[in-house]
């Protein structure tokens, strides 16, 4: 699959600098091509586009996914974000700006499973989901949606009024 690169800093750096410091480096990188793209419209339809990421591990253990979205909602990349134990796992918000950056998008819906079939947020998802939404709205991109992902059904907190 094609990544999103980031062009090496030090490239940029006067030659005198070049050789003392080093710019910092890193791999994470959004997927951008090699997938279906396709236009969101509803929760109903991020939800049937996600969930092409969850396999049989959907009852096993917690992952978090984003999708990354154009102006017109067109999905332009995807990114795996963490995976967990059976009753979380840690969502770091930099990084989720760090791959919705890269990809110019601007908009983001975060999904998340929960292996128990419960689909009714808990208060950190509620907390995550606010608390993303507004790191991103600094960088101008909308956090769209935060869901909740089962084996059978879905849950939005964009549709509910919670983000």
């Amino acid at each position: 699959m094609k990544s999103i690169s980031k062009s090496n800093a030090g490239d940029q750096l006067p030659k005198e600098l070049k050789s003392t410091k080093k710019a910092v480096e890193y791999s994470l990188s959004a997927k951008v091509s090699e997938f279906k793209k396709m236009k969101i419209t509803s929760s109903r339809d991020a939800h049937e586009y996600i969930r092409q990421f969850y396999n049989d591990d959907i009852h096993i253990f917690e992952s978090v996914f984003i999708l990354l979205l154009n102006r017109s909602n067109h999905t332009i990349g995807f990114a795996k974000i963490s995976q967990g134990g059976v009753s979380g796992t840690v969502v770091d918000v930099k990084i989720i700006c760090k791959y919705a950056i890269d990809s110019l998008s601007c908009g983001v819906i975060m999904a998340h499973n929960h292996p128990s079939g419960n689909t009714l947020p808990s208060p950190q998802d509620k907390q995550i989901s606010k608390k993303l939404k507004e790191a991103l709205q600094w960088i101008d991109i909308a956090l769209l949606d935060s869901m909740i992902i089962t084996d059978q059904e879905y849950y939005s907190l964009a549709d509910d009024g919670v983000i």
